[in-house]
């Protein structure tokens, strides 16, 4: 579908809230005028894509109040129908608006342009920093599509893992003691990796699934020193 296809009906649309409405002014697409309000500027591609968003926001040079439109129904937009949420998020984080037009040419406003003002997240925030401060060097690449991470509760795991591995069965307070580990028997009782088996109470042993998994993970025990203060 082409995108001159698209002028007509948010055309139509933007009409019926008393807008004048005129195509290709200057580098804009659509511009709409009503009044003393601020111009709405519309931009317009077949499909949503980067290009259509940089381009919206290269036209926030010319006003404050820009749409990008795109068509979505069968056939359009794939990326509009399974990232539908995360789209709309971004857009409203660049204080961009959202026309969509069907396939019958209806035109939703699903998204009105405003300053966006995050509201940070605290308890994500920490969590981030303690992940940070918690981890043993830097052993994941950033970017990288790595399916284990090696992360600090893992990295703590592991530490666990190591004592049962020499020694075999021991008491969770050996284990604490011996790793500097504090939360040690959270992880052997959580067991969230399968890598441990109660004996009886806060006495533990590697499982099968430990013992065959743990040798995956020697390059990562070699580089974590057997007491972390």
């Amino acid at each position: 579908m082409a995108e001159a296809e698209l002028y007509q009906p948010i055309k139509r649309f933007l009409e019926a809230q008393g807008y004048e409405v005129k195509g290709e002014i200057g580098p804009c697409d659509i511009v709409a005028v009503r009044g003393d309000d601020e111009p709405v500027v519309v931009e317009l591609k077949e499909r949503l894509s980067l290009a259509l968003i940089l381009q919206a926001v290269d036209r926030f040079r010319v006003s404050e109040t820009v749409y990008v439109a795109f068509r979505i129904g069968k056939g359009h937009s794939a990326s509009w129908r399974t990232r539908r949420k995360h789209v709309v998020g971004l857009l409203r984080r660049l204080g961009l608006g959202l026309l969509t037009v069907s396939t019958r040419g209806r035109v939703v406003a699903v998204l009105d342009p405003t300053p966006y003002r995050p509201r940070g997240n605290r308890r994500r925030k920490a969590r981030l920093l303690k992940e940070f401060a918690e981890r043993v060097g830097d052993p994941e690449t950033g970017g990288s599509a790595s399916g284990q991470r090696l992360t600090a509760y893992r990295q703590d795991a592991l530490r666990c893992a190591r004592e049962l591995l020499h020694d075999g069965e021991l008491k969770v307070s050996v284990i604490r003691e011996r790793t500097s580990v504090g939360r040690a028997g959270t992880i052997l009782r959580d067991n969230h990796y399968g890598w441990f088996e109660r004996i009886r109470r806060g006495h533990y042993e590697l499982s099968p699934k430990g013992r065959r998994e743990l040798p995956e993970w020697s390059a990562a025990l070699d580089d974590l020193p057997r007491d972390v203060p």
